[in-house]
């Protein structure tokens, strides 16, 4: 199971636009929590601690304890408004979760093994399909991670979801098919190499091919010029008058 953070929150009394502007020029970023049957609450967090861990990896399924006027809440962070000039947080949700709540969540995907891969010592390039796999899984059983061992993948082997270690009780939300997570792809300069070869032989037709209209074996060019006819000299010692 994942270490759970905790986070320090006030609780604010009002709702509205208003308060939550009020909230930001008074140096704190609002927010709610709902879920679990309970009343929404309305709280309001210290934006330095709340954009440390937004600048974490896998920030939407980490499990938080809120603390709120000394009682601790369950909770799984569920969306967060930025400031689309200055990406500072507006206003946040947060979910409650019980133990054994079931939750659909985003787990980043970690890629271990790089040097037991053959594919990747012979210049081979890991092409990551899927960064983060979404998830049915309890609240309690969270992953941090999703880890996935590249040993003995060679050039054009890919990664299925099948090969990855998921918790008890997890599935994909994509569960109908076995689909990709990575796949290591070909050097480029092994795909520039097979490519000249071929890019050579379609030229060499076009090149070899006689120009239409000319001479067998001989260009246009090389054919030789009629030359102009002469004009007729005037005949000497005689004369057009009678």
């Amino acid at each position: 199971m994942q270490e759970i953070t905790t986070i320090a929150a006030q609780r604010r009394e009002r709702s509205g636009k208003g308060a939550a502007r009020q909230t930001r020029r008074d140096g704190s970023v609002p927010g709610v929590v709902y879920g679990e049957k309970k009343d929404p609450a309305l709280i309001a967090l210290d934006p330095r601690e709340l954009e440390r861990e937004i600048n974490r990896a896998g920030f939407f399924a980490r499990l938080y304890d809120l603390a709120v006027d000394g009682a601790k809440e369950r909770v799984l962070a569920r969306d967060v408004q930025v400031d689309p000039v200055t990406d500072r947080a507006l206003h946040v949700d947060f979910l409650r979760v019980g133990a054994h709540t079931r939750i659909r969540v985003a787990v980043p995907v970690h890629f271990v093994g790089h040097d037991r891969s053959p594919g990747l010592k012979r210049g081979g390039v890991l092409n990551v399909v899927r960064h983060e796999v979404e998830l049915y899984v309890a609240a309690d059983a969270i992953p941090d991670q999703l880890t996935v061992d590249l040993t003995g993948a060679d050039i054009h082997d890919s990664i299925h979801i099948r090969s990855v270690t998921l918790p008890e009780g997890a599935r994909p939300v994509i569960g109908d098919r076995d689909f990709t997570i990575a796949s290591i792809a070909a050097p480029t300069t092994a795909v520039a190499e097979e490519a000249a070869p071929a890019a050579a032989a379609a030229a060499t037709p076009a090149a070899a091919a006689p120009a239409a209209g000319g001479d067998k074996g001989k260009s246009p060019a090389a054919a030789p010029a009629k030359a102009a006819p002469a004009k007729a000299a005037p005949a000497k010692g005689k004369s057009d008058k009678k």
